[in-house]
């Protein structure tokens, strides 16, 4: 069956009572404005209000993916992260046990003078200073003040590094004193806020 072109002429007479006997041309093209109608109601009235709702969704499917991805990779590897808490948990409790509680520091200053005296140096000044508290820890300041020559600090310094409590080197001078050199230093331990309490 030809679609006769020409038979579109006769739209404009046509009556609306009479559908079933219009021309087949007529009731394709009528179907076709008809259904274009339609679905552009459709749209209008179904969908255009749902497009962003759509698109927020699409971004929240694609958010949700990355945090399942980055949850399965901690997932498949779960039991090497809970070896190496375990690591960490038993390297924090050793870097404690390295930090002097309270009824320990004396000893400190004992040490201290022990590996100074022993590496060679005469001690001018060792006194402990204002403690400085810190959110996690308290700061154990020791201002030091040794005679001696390079040797000899360097050994101070080794021998203060072997120490089995914490104990780092701060603010360094050193000056010639006549025919030996002055070292002035501050020395810091550690001790755990709880170990305070």
């Amino acid at each position: 069956m030809k679609f006769d072109f020409s038979k579109l002429k006769e739209m404009n007479d046509l009556d609306f009572d009479q559908v079933a006997y219009w021309p087949f041309e007529v009731k394709t093209v009528f179907a076709i404005f008809e259904a274009i109608a339609v679905l552009a109601l459709g749209y209008y009235l179904l969908v255009s209000d749902k497009l962003p709702k759509w698109d927020q969704a699409q971004k929240q499917e694609q958010e949700l993916k990355l945090t399942y991805e980055a949850k399965y990779r901690i997932a498949v590897n779960l039991e090497a992260y809970e070896e190496q808490l375990a690591q960490l948990q038993a390297d924090f409790s050793s870097m404690l046990k390295s930090l002097p509680s309270s009824n320990e520091t004396p000893g400190l200053l004992d040490d201290i003078t022990l590996v100074g005296t022993s590496a060679g140096l005469t001690f001018r000044l060792l006194n402990w200073q204002q403690e400085v508290p810190k959110e996690f820890y308290t700061e154990l300041p020791i201002q030091i003040e040794v005679v001696g020559n390079y040797h000899e600090f360097g050994q101070f310094m080794s021998d203060i590094a072997g120490l089995p409590r914490i104990v780092t080197v701060h603010d360094l001078e050193m000056e010639q004193d006549g025919a030996q050199l002055s070292l002035k230093l501050q020395a810091k331990t550690y001790r755990t806020s709880q170990a305070g309490q």
